[in-house]
């Protein structure tokens, strides 16, 4: 664990913290906003975020909780919304950024009127006081590219689909996959890193577009939760389900009907539900002047025991062990 400069970060986030609540305990929150800002309003991977914000707000009425986004996967949209909240001086901020770059500006100057600030999916933030990962990214990426070397018997053509090439994450799950992929001499990445937007109809297209170019390719590794969707419906279609391997981030409902035609080989996937609730529970907590400790329990499944680091600036970095692979016989398992 990369320890290093840990305390200092520790120290410094929970001092922001104490002053920004001004108060220890449960009247620290009397009052106080929290408003998550997801990439993607109206998808089933926000929604699903949606029902865990909407139950953390239920836990806590003493509170203002609420979930916004942009209509589109657009960041300009989304940095909007986010200046828009800091200009109406909210108490906190739980964002999982478009493209964490953008946000540089607006979540410093969050930082500086004294709102608190936590992130999901940006390891890579710097003005945040807490970043909340549901795991490592690259023990994630490798994991989907290893189950997808297994589906290809470790050789043939297989390409990337992320959701935009800003998004962090998404290309630690890439980048990642690539490392993997180099055990097996007879893998070759074709046309990678294909922009989604999260769009699933536009994805659908482009996969279609490969399949025409590479008709021999076996395997597809995504990113975006409605990628496999695009993908799973040009493979199916196609009549290859089955022969073309496809592994990807997305969620067991949606993804049901093409895990049962074998269209989708296996999907990866934190719950979104708990993912919005352990933001909360960050935000809830520094609001409160606590302490971000490694090994601390969140109260939120996946999110227990979590790993603190040093962060990419001057916050901390919050792993969780929710990780979840799942595949034509064991998806029922993680109905949501």
């Amino acid at each position: 664990m990369a320890l290093k400069g840990l305390k200092t970060g520790l120290m410094a986030a929970t001092a922001a913290a104490a002053v920004f609540a001004g108060a220890q305990g449960a009247t620290a929150q009397e009052g106080k906003s929290i408003t998550t800002v997801v990439k993607i309003s109206g998808i089933p991977w926000f929604d699903r975020m949606k029902t865990g914000v909407d139950m953390y707000a239920e836990q806590h009425p003493e509170m203002d909780i609420e979930q916004v986004g942009p209509a589109s996967a657009d960041s300009a949209q989304q940095l909007q919304i986010v200046q828009d909240l800091v200009a109406r001086g909210v108490d906190a901020l739980a964002v999982v950024p478009m493209d964490p770059a953008i946000l540089e500006g607006v979540l410093k100057r969050a930082m500086d009127r004294g709102i608190v600030v936590v992130t999901h999916e940006a390891d890579n933030q710097k003005n945040t006081m807490v970043d909340v990962e549901a795991f490592d990214n690259a023990e994630y990426g490798a994991a989907l590219n290893e189950r997808l070397a297994e589906c290809m018997g470790g050789e043939g053509k297989w390409t990337t689909f992320v959701g935009s090439l800003g998004s962090r994450t998404h290309m630690q799950w890439v980048g990642a996959g690539e490392e993997n992929a180099k055990q097996y001499e007879g893998m070759e990445l074709v046309d990678p890193n294909n922009e989604s937007f999260d769009d699933a109809q536009g994805t659908y297209e482009k996969a279609k577009e490969i399949l025409r170019k590479h008709p021999d390719i076996k395997g597809f590794q995504t990113s975006a939760g409605n990628d496999v969707l695009g993908v799973g419906r040009a493979i199916e279609e196609a009549g290859l389900a089955g022969k073309v391997c496809l592994v990807g981030t997305g969620l067991p409902n949606p993804s049901a009907a093409y895990l049962d035609s074998g269209a989708i080989t296996a999907i990866g996937f934190w719950d979104p539900q708990k993912a919005g609730m352990a933001m909360n529970s960050v935000a809830t907590k520094l609001l409160a002047g606590e302490e971000i400790t490694d090994g601390m329990d969140l109260g939120v499944e996946g999110y227990g025991n979590v790993s603190v680091r040093d962060g990419a600036g001057d916050g901390l970095l919050v792993i969780g062990n929710g990780m979840v692979l799942a595949d034509k016989d064991t998806y029922e398992e993680h109905l949501f």
